[in-house]
């Protein structure tokens, strides 16, 4: 059976969004008509009105009109991200055409920011759902229906899915290729790609530290700054109070009010992101990398990295080294 996949394009489409996973069902299906003489996937590229469509890099893609697609042999369609403030993202012609077709649909998959084009369909209601990091909280305040996800790279309820930010739409690919045709197929298809099959960790490895130190408060703003220098040494909250001028207990509210953690949660963090650097740029053991940064001992290395990325610092290192 082949299954016929729709990719959504629209001027200001992240082109990686839809080409990524265009390649892996490309790649799963020359693959099996290789090796069986089946294809497994029919891929169609459409938007509003048909013709050439720009994306965000200013590549042009070629798309057929919604009017010559054959509605009733879509089995999934996937929407891409592209620039969310861009009015074409929330083209009302395609709100309306997702919001009728994507019932119909077995699936419906949106990459990185496409997950506000379902929002906007109504699709997300009552679903969990999850986008690009950056924009969490953003599909939060606008989907309050949705439960939102920040850890995924990918989640599924129902015949809603929806990936984390622009890659991951590769790895949900590898996804529904095993889905459909098995753990096999997709290995090879990730082993032909040069990509993981199973990526190691979540999307808050690629975060950054959340920007503490671009703090609206200017106080907080230079301690930061100089804590960030000084992560070997003891950063208690009674070391930062004193620091600041200011009692425990004054300092804790209003540091939580102007960075959005406990300043024991914020200290963690900047150390988090300079073991990360350590551990991808160099090779000091992982007992060093926990002494430079400030962390009791090896161990609370790991737990820190195992709770804030899903993944240990091995396999971090040996990830993004």
């Amino acid at each position: 059976m082949v299954r016929k996949i729709l990719l959504i394009a629209y001027n200001g489409v992240t082109a990686l969004d839809l080409v990524g996973p265009m390649q892996v069902f490309s790649t799963a299906s020359g693959y099996s008509k290789a090796t069986t003489g089946v294809a497994l996937y029919d891929l169609a590229v459409a938007s509003v009105d048909g013709g050439a469509v720009a994306t965000s890099t200013g590549l042009h893609i070629l798309a057929r009109p919604f009017r010559e697609i054959g509605l009733e042999q879509i089995d999934t369609i996937i929407v891409p991200g592209g620039r969310p403030n861009d009015n074409s993202v929330f083209d009302t012609r395609l709100v309306a055409w997702l919001a009728e077709n994507g019932p119909r649909s077995r699936r419906v998959c949106s990459v990185c920011v496409g997950a506000f084009l379902l929002a906007e369909a109504g699709l997300l209601a009552g679903r969990f759902a999850t986008t690009h990091w950056d924009f969490i909280e953003t599909l939060k305040r606008k989907c309050d229906g949705a439960t939102i996800l920040d850890g995924p790279i990918f989640v599924h309820d129902g015949n809603i899915w929806s990936s984390a930010g622009v890659s991951a739409g590769i790895d949900l690919a590898l996804h529904l290729v095993e889905d459909d045709h098995g753990r096999k197929l997709a290995m090879d298809v990730a082993k032909m790609l040069v990509v993981y099959f199973r990526r190691p960790g979540n999307q808050h490895q690629f975060s950054t530290s959340l920007s503490l130190q671009a703090s609206t408060d200017t106080d907080f703003s230079d301690l930061l700054t100089w804590a960030a220098g000084h992560l070997k040494e003891n950063l208690s909250v009674e070391v930062l109070a004193s620091r600041s001028g200011m009692s425990v207990r004054s300092f804790t509210r209003k540091f939580r009010v102007a960075v959005g953690l406990t300043p024991a949660a914020a200290i963690e963090k900047m150390r988090f992101e300079e073991a990360k650097r350590l551990l991808s740029e160099g090779d000091l053991p992982l007992k060093r990398v926990a002494s430079v940064c400030g962390f009791r001992d090896e161990q609370t290395l790991r737990r820190a990295f195992q709770r804030i990325a899903d993944v240990s610092p091995s396999e971090y290192r040996q990830r993004f080294s």
